[in-house]
């Protein structure tokens, strides 16, 4: 049996069909691994947890409204677990570059651009280790539904509509969400490269 649509396949999943899961998981792994990952910023990690989404979807397929995309029922849950792994592990970073986060053409004429070089593993010192640290730090310092919207948005690239479903509030709530995140990562951000002057 072929199995092309969405549609067919949750179908096929609600009679536990294992052979659906497989074809499910096949086709949407990489989504849910790359959003873990954009919380925890381990691979190893984003693999594990991902495990843990299918294994939630294939005995929870039953609590799937159809209203919504599938995906946006992926990413909740996706970005449920990585909290919880967060939560449970204070240890992990919630990410390891926000190289291109100001890089977008939002029209932020006032946007503190974070210099590149600062963003990268691959340089030596301690100084650098330092100033990633504060980067880590800073993005850690959002609010929960701050660090979900902005991650989302800029690691994932998820679309402000689909956010809004994700998290179950208005598209204007995103924005927000979105704006206000920017605004307290670049104050961190300047705040510490002001202090950090040679």
């Amino acid at each position: 049996m072929l199995l092309n649509s969405d549609t067919e396949i949750i179908n096929q999943l609600i009679k536990r069909d294992e052979t659906a899961f497989r074809i499910f998981v096949e086709k949407y792994q990489q989504l849910v691994v790359n959003t873990c990952n954009g919380f925890v910023h381990n691979s190893d990690d984003a693999h594990d947890i991902a495990q843990e989404v299918f294994i939630e979807i294939f005995s929870s397929i039953d609590n799937f409204r159809k209203e919504s995309k599938i995906s946006t029922w992926l990413y909740r849950i996706a970005v449920n677990k990585s909290l919880n792994f967060i939560r449970k592990n204070k240890k992990h970073n919630i990410l390891r570059s926000i190289d291109s986060y100001f890089n977008d053409s939002d029209g932020d004429d006032n946007k503190f651009e974070v210099p590149d070089n600062d963003l990268r593993y691959n340089e030596t010192g301690l100084e650098n280790q330092e100033r990633v640290d504060i980067l880590h730090k800073a993005i850690g310092s959002l609010s929960k539904n701050q660090k979900i919207a902005f991650t989302l948005n800029k690691y994932d690239d998820v679309q402000y509509k689909e956010i809004a479903e994700i998290m179950d509030i208005s598209l204007s709530a995103v924005e927000s969400l979105i704006h206000r995140a920017k605004l307290k990562l670049q104050k961190k951000l300047l705040n510490y490269y002001k202090k950090n002057e040679y």
